[in-house]
Formats: C-alpha cells, sequence, structure tokens
C-alpha cells in the first residue's frame, strides 16, 4: 500500500527545497516584457518537419533501444548552435553556454534520429495507432513492447483466460505481436471485455500484466483491494462520443480552475464526470475562468494518491466513469468557453506490479525496461518508479501518451507534474535552490530529461499551436519557460510555488502588524524576467490533510460558527474574510501571467481535504466540497466567491494579467499599503489592521479622470461601503516632465483616494469618450450579465445573486 503522506511529485524534501532567487538583472522589470510571440515550432535549428503525418506508424520498428551521447549517430550541426537565443535573453548565462549548446545537440540529435527512423517527431508520437489493441483488417491486432520476455500471450475474457491457442511473436527489437482474427464477422474481442497480457520472464516463472497501452481499466467495488484488470476498449460508432463543439481559442492569460472531479461532490462519494460536466462546470463559468485543469484524469490504483501514482497511462481513470463520459466533460466545458488542461505525470509512475507499468520490467536491464534500475529508478520519497528517458520505446510510449490525450479528448494542454524531480539526478532530494547557476546546470542535470521536456513542448505546440503548458518546478530554472528555438525547454509557464509558501507563513506564523509589505511586493515579483508564470496563493497542495486552507488559518473554528449574515461578524470573521479576498487578490494581480485557484478555495471551503485510506476508516467525509455553503443566501462564503467571480471578470474587461506593464510604485511600511500599476488599472491595497486613511496619495502613469473598477469593500463583497465608486478622481503632475527622480513614487502622476484599513480598491482611467457611459464602472452598484446567469443557476432571484464584476502533499 503506498503511503499517501509522501506522493508529491514536486515534493520539497521535508521542506528542505526553497524557491530559486535569480539575479537581480533578470529580476523586478517595471515593464515585464515576455519576449517575442514566435510560435513554439521546433524548426529553428534548421531542421525540417520531415514527411507528412502518415495514418498508421511503421511497422518496421526501426529504431535503437537506448539513445546516449553518440557523435556518430549524426553530425550536430554546430553553427546552428553558437547563437543559443536565450544567452541574449539573459547574458549572465553565457558562462553556461556550453551546457546549452549540449542540451540543444542532444535535442537536435535525438529529432534527427526519429525523423530517419520514424517518420518525423508526430509520426512518432502515434504509437497507439501500432502498440496495444488496434484494429486492423480482419481482425484484432495486439503489441507489447517486452523484450526480456521468453514468451508471450494475451489472455482474458474472450479465451477463458488460456492463452495456450493465442501465443505472441517476437521481433528482433522486443515488441511481440498477435492477430486475432475476427469470428463470424465479429470481433473475437468483445468491447468492454477484460485482457491481460501473459509472459515468462527469464526465471521460468509466468506472469499477468495489465497491456501497457490499455485504454482503459477497472476493478471490482465488490472486493477490498482487488487488481484492476485491462478492458478492450472498442464501442461501437453508435456508443462513441462524438465533440460537438471546437476547442475555444487559446485566452490571453489563463485564469485557472484547478478541479478534482472524483471529489467534486456535494455528497461523499465518488463524482462522476457527467455530473461535474453538468454541475460544477457551470459554477467555473459563473465565476468567470477561463480554463479547467483536471487532477486524477490517468488511472491509478490508489485513490489517495491524488492521482500521481499513475499505473495505467492511456486509461481514464475509472471511478468517475468511461472514456466516452470524459469526453463528454470536455465537449461541455469547449461549449461553455472553457479550455481543459490537464495534469499529466510523466515525472514518475507507480510502484504497482500487478496494475502498472513496473510489472513489466521482471529482471529487466535499463535498455529493456521503462525505467532505470537500481537506486536512480526508484524516487524513496514518493516510493515510485523513474523513466530512462533516454530509452527510444519510452520516448515513444511518453510522446504518445501527450498526443493521444490532445487528440482523442481534446484536451487544450497539459500542467507538468513533478518536473523539478526531472530536472536534476538528485530530484530535489535535501537540495536547496538559492539562485546559483552552477545549481542548475552541471552533472547534476538530467539531460535525458530536459532532452524529453523539450521534445514533449515541441510535440505538443505543434499540434496544438494554441497549447497552454504549465512546469510545476520549485528549482526556478533558467530557460525553462523559453522556446525550444531559443535554447530553452519550452513550457509556456511554470508554477509560482513560493508564493503560496510565503502566505502561509504569514497566517500561520505572523501577526497582522508584523506583515511587511516589501517583503510580500518581493515574493509576488520575484520571476524571471521573459518567463512566464501562473500565480497561486493555494492550490491542492495546501488543502490536504495535515494542512489548513488560508481560509481556516484565518478563522478556524469559526468557520463552523460565525458565518451566518443573520447576526454580527466577529472580529476573526471580518478580519478573515477581508484578509481573504485581498490574499488572493494580490497574487493574482502581481504574483504572475496567469491564475490559479483550488476547487472551493473561492468562496473559503473550511475543511482540509482527505481521501479515503486506512488512517481513517477508509471515510469519504472530507472528499468532497461543500457548495451547499455558498449557495446558502444567509451565509458569509458567498461574499468571498463573489468577490473571486468579480477579480476574474476585471480580468476579462482589462487583460491586466496578459499586460508586459507591472509597476510596483510603493510599498509603505508604516502605512501597510502596497500601490502597483497593471496595465493601465492603478491597485491600491491597504494591509493595516486599524488605520484608514483618507486623501491618500497613490501614483500613476497616465494623467486624466479615474475611478473605482473593483472594491473589496463594496457591500456585495461582505465589506463596509466606505469607498464612492461614482467619485471622480483627478490627477495631478508630479516633478519635472521625464525626470523620474523629481516625481512621486517616480510616477508622473498622481491622484488622492480613501483607502480603509484591510481593503483593496482597483482604479481605472476613464476615456473621454465614456466618460458618460455608468456602465464602465464595475466596483459593485451594477447588475451583470454573469450575476443573472449566475441567480438563475441557482434558482434565485438576479436581486439575491447582485455582483460587481467578477507543493501538493499527499
Amino acid at each position: 500500500m503506498i503511503n499517501c503522506l509522501a506522493l508529491n511529485p514536486s515534493f520539497s524534501a521535508s521542506a528542505s527545497l526553497t524557491i530559486a532567487s535569480t539575479p537581480l538583472t533578470l529580476r523586478n522589470k517595471q515593464h515585464l516584457n515576455v519576449g517575442d510571440q514566435k510560435p513554439h515550432g521546433c524548426n529553428g535549428f534548421g531542421f525540417g518537419s520531415g514527411r507528412s503525418i502518415i495514418e498508421r506508424v511503421r511497422s518496421g520498428f526501426k529504431g535503437i533501444s537506448v539513445m546516449t551521447d553518440d557523435k556518430s549517430a549524426m553530425s550536430s550541426i554546430e553553427g546552428d548552435l553558437e547563437n543559443i537565443g536565450i544567452l541574449r535573453i539573459d547574458p549572465s548565462l553565457v558562462n553556461y553556454k556550453d551546457h546549452f549548446r549540449y542540451t540543444s545537440r542532444r535535442f537536435l540529435d535525438q529529432k534527427k534520429l526519429i525523423e530517419k527512423y520514424e517518420g518525423g517527431l508526430k509520426e512518432f508520437a502515434q504509437g497507439y495507432l501500432k502498440f496495444g489493441f488496434n484494429r486492423e483488417e480482419g481482425g484484432v491486432v495486439y503489441r507489447e513492447w517486452a523484450p526480456a520476455a521468453e514468451e508471450a500471450q494475451v489472455i482474458g475474457d474472450f479465451n477463458g483466460w488460456d492463452g495456450s491457442n493465442h501465443r505472441m511473436e517476437k521481433n528482433q527489437f522486443g515488441v511481440w505481436s498477435i492477430k486475432i482474427p475476427d469470428a463470424g464477422g465479429n470481433p473475437a474481442i468483445p468491447h468492454s471485455s477484460r485482457v491481460k497480457f501473459r509472459f515468462r520472464h527469464s526465471g521460468g516463472v509466468w506472469v499477468d500484466r495489465i497491456p501497457a497501452w490499455i485504454e482503459y481499466a477497472t476493478v471490482d467495488p465488490t472486493k477490498f483491494a482487488a487488481p484492476y484488470d485491462g478492458v478492450y476498449w472498442a464501442p461501437p460508432p453508435s456508443e462513441r462520443y462524438q465533440f460537438k463543439y471546437p476547442r475555444p481559442p487559446k485566452p490571453k492569460a489563463p485564469r485557472i480552475y484547478e478541479a478534482h472531479v472524483g471529489m467534486s461532490s456535494s455528497e461523499p462519494r465518488i463524482n462522476s464526470y457527467r455530473e461535474f460536466a453538468d454541475q460544477v462546470l457551470p459554477r467555473i463559468r459563473a465565476n468567470n475562468y477561463n480554463t479547467v485543469q483536471l487532477m486524477a484524469v490517468m488511472e491509478h490504483s490508489y485513490y489517495a494518491s491524488f492521482g500521481y501514482h499513475i499505473t495505467n497511462f492511456f486509461a481514464v481513470s475509472s471511478r468517475s466513469g468511461t472514456p466516452e463520459d470524459l469526453k463528454y466533460l470536455i465537449d461541455k466545458a469547449h461549449s461553455l468557453g472553457l479550455q481543459v488542461l490537464m495534469d499529466v505525470v510523466h515525472s514518475h509512475a507507480s510502484t504497482n506490479v500487478t496494475d502498472g507499468l513496473n510489472g513489466f520490467d521482471v529482471g529487466q536491464s535499463s535498455q529493456e525496461s521503462y525505467f532505470h534500475t537500481g537506486d536512480r529508478g526508484y524516487h524513496k520519497l514518493w516510493d515510485s518508479r523513474l523513466f530512462n528517458y533516454a530509452n527510444w520505446e519510452v520516448l515513444r510510449f511518453l510522446l504518445s501518451n501527450l498526443r493521444w490525450w490532445l487528440e482523442e479528448f481534446k484536451f487544450d494542454g497539459f500542467r507538468f507534474d513533478g518536473v523539478t524531480s526531472m530536472l536534476y539526478h538528485h530530484h530535489g532530494i535535501n537540495t536547496t535552490f538559492t539562485g546559483d547557476y552552477n545549481e542548475y546546470f552541471s552533472e547534476r542535470t538530467d539531460v535525458d530529461a530536459v532532452v524529453y521536456l523539450m521534445l514533449a513542448n515541441c510535440l505538443i505546440h505543434d499540434i496544438l499551436p494554441g497549447a497552454t503548458v504549465i512546469a510545476e518546478d520549485v528549482s526556478g530554472m533558467p530557460g525553462l519557460g523559453r522556446p525550444v528555438y531559443e535554447g530553452g525547454v519550452g513550457f509556456d509557464y511554470r508554477l509560482a510555488m513560493a508564493i503560496p509558501d510565503r502566505w502561509i507563513d504569514y497566517v500561520k506564523n505572523k501577526r497582522d502588524q508584523e506583515w511587511s509589505m516589501k517583503e510580500i511586493s518581493w515574493s509576488l515579483t520575484n520571476r524571471r524576467y521573459t518567463e512566464k508564470c501562473v500565480s497561486y496563493a493555494e492550490s491542492h497542495d495546501q488543502s490536504i490533510v495535515g494542512d489548513k486552507t488560508i481560509a481556516f488559518f484565518l478563522m478556524d473554528k469559526e468557520m463552523y460558527s460565525g458565518m451566518s449574515c443573520l447576526t454580527d461578524s466577529s472580529a476573526t470573521i471580518e478580519r478573515g474574510i477581508a484578509l481573504h479576498k485581498m490574499i488572493h487578490f494580490i497574487t493574482m494581480a502581481l504574483g504572475g501571467e496567469g491564475y490559479l485557484n483550488f476547487m472551493g478555495n473561492e468562496f473559503g471551503h473550511p475543511d482540509w481535504i482527505d481521501f479515503p485510506r486506512e488512517g481513517n476508516g477508509w471515510s469519504y467525509e472530507k472528499c468532497m466540497r461543500q457548495w451547499n455553503l455558498v449557495d446558502m443566501d444567509h451565509l458569509r462564503y458567498k461574499f468571498m466567491n463573489s468577490f473571486d467571480r468579480a477579480m476574474n471578470l476585471l480580468d476579462d474587461k482589462f487583460s491586466f494579467l496578459a499586460s508586459n506593464k507591472q509597476i510596483v510604485s510603493s510599498t509603505n511600511e508604516e502605512d501597510k499599503v502596497i500601490v502597483f500599476e497593471r496595465g493601465d488599472l492603478v491597485f491600491v491595497f491597504n494591509f493595516h489592521p486599524e488605520n484608514t486613511y483618507e486623501g491618500y496619495k497613490v501614483g500613476c502613469d497616465l494623467p486624466g479622470k479615474y475611478r473605482v473598477a473593483l472594491d473589496s469593500d463594496a457591500w456585495e463583497f461582505g465589506g463596509r461601503g466606505r469607498v464612492g465608486h461614482d467619485t471622480d478622481h483627478f490627477t495631478s503632475p508630479e516633478g519635472i516632465p521625464g525626470v523620474a527622480a523629481t516625481n512621486f513614487n517616480n510616477r508622473p502622476n498622481s491622484f488622492k483616494v480613501l483607502s480603509p484599513s484591510r481593503t483593496c480598491v482597483v482604479y481605472y482611467r476613464m476615456e473621454e469618450s465614456k466618460e458618460e457611459n455608468s456602465n464602465s464602472n464595475l466596483a459593485g452598484v451594477k447588475k451583470t450579465s454573469v450575476a443573472a446567469n449566475v441567480a438563475k443557476y441557482h434558482g434565485k432571484s438576479a436581486s439575491v445573486a447582485r455582483n460587481s464584476v467578477g507543493r501538493k502533499r499527499k
């Protein structure tokens, strides 16, 4: 049984991992230029794209078992590697030019070999058309890579689990195959019947395993700890889900709702894909998110692993339904304008033998296995197996896995889990990253894994140019978020994983008077110039058993007794709701180029997450979401939810997350006020527990008239309504034009505002032609179409739903 407390693929070795601190030359740029907008295609080094996509992968399986740094494989094109683009962006990386040349050459060599032997990267990534079970003329063909096996059979319901008449043949590359002819015009293996791969290893013992490329796997729910069975999934056309809606366009900036389908029910049970689609997706859309990130999609036999100990990489988790049910969910999301990202786990695999990929390496060497042998193939903190990314068939398996989810299920991108573990041979265990570049570029770097990630990002963006790909990396490796053609690894975003740690430290360990405005601002803006981040105050990491959500840290047990609007709020509740809104909003507005929230935290869900496990008597009590709390109009949870909706709507209207302009003009420790600009919006955060400032002077860039765009103190958000939303704020020029030193906080203009304690207020500049248009005011006095839709969804009147705008540790 897997220990659910040691499953996080970005686990920081008992907090020994800290976020990298990058050079000042690349941090805190006033204008966060995200760089050029060239596509992520991988032909910038001079290689062509190879032949057009073929319908089937070549049957010859020409290739080699392990890719190494073999100079004879192909001659490197040194001229293409002399001018690495990333070195122009960060000149301090010039000292590591040899490293970037080496990894880029390895990538080119690998890609060229794939083109030579497989017809191209896209063709190579169609392994699922050849491996596993596929319909070919007159029958079903099954292929499996198991080079160390000495005999092999396919068994299942179709042959009474007796494989003596279904022996497989092995080719020179270790691939076993068999064609099972149709019987009476019908497939010999019926749709939805159980199947397994039986082979004899060198010890002379016969073992049964689930096929590595299986597309569905199920378990008998009536038997405790029963093993999973592979299922041949080939529904007739009448039963196969047909997508009806196109993919939505890629948003300017992702506003991500991280969700776990299984635990999304309001009842203590496992929710289904279709229930999630019909009941939860409308909530996500109503709160103005544009992206859903689904956890635990790939099959994992241990539910409490949160979906991070994968057993079957091509199979949809059967707990929540069938592959067709998941397609329904994704199509429904697309119909609502939501992109869908998948939490993909290619950093490791479950150690389970009978139902996992681990079961294929009996007596094998690294060249004959999906995993490294010995210590290199085992992650001691996660109790999991580690892939050999230099292996040809491992590359085929993992790259095909990505294409499978993109094309078969229409996912719009991925969040790659556990990237830190992949990047380094030490996997981040007992390692502290200080920002010294030697920590990233040395013999400790796993170049095989880096090359795989370069190939993966190249493939994803070639198949789907509008894909969003996010790296979960705590180390801060430079270049991770730059395109492959520049010498980067190719991710679109990385998660800003230091931010939630900072907030937990503050709400857990510091009195309000000890909160440092400079430290908060620094933590939120400390990211690499030109490498985009997705910020978050809390994800699923901060919600699991043994930890607390931010809302729980702020209000604790009073969340169960003090959230009724029918009584006056306590000081604890008033402080908690106010800071919950401020923490999430400043994280969104200042922390990155995208934003993420975990399911339920938008309304301050009071309970932690605890999956059914031996330690809690296999209880589902805390493996659910209490949607009733936010649906009850007399409870204060609605205020946090409404403000979350307003935050997202503000970005919808002003696109501040996608803006290159981000300027922090003031971090006043005495006043406890942070003032900054994002795009052309001016944000004023007053963290002082008591002081309200009248006529508070704030700097800005553009002259003109400003009004309130969003106000956390509005009545709709549980505030006191102290800020006037129809007040015009006229700017005054500051100092000598063009001489920043004479300006106010280095800003050429200023205006004065009312800043109540524990509030955040956003101001927008009114254009002359729109001064009479009061609809521009989003601050909390107008009903919106979104509010009406929310009211309709909850069966309430629009007046009730009135709105203003809009370290995982298992």
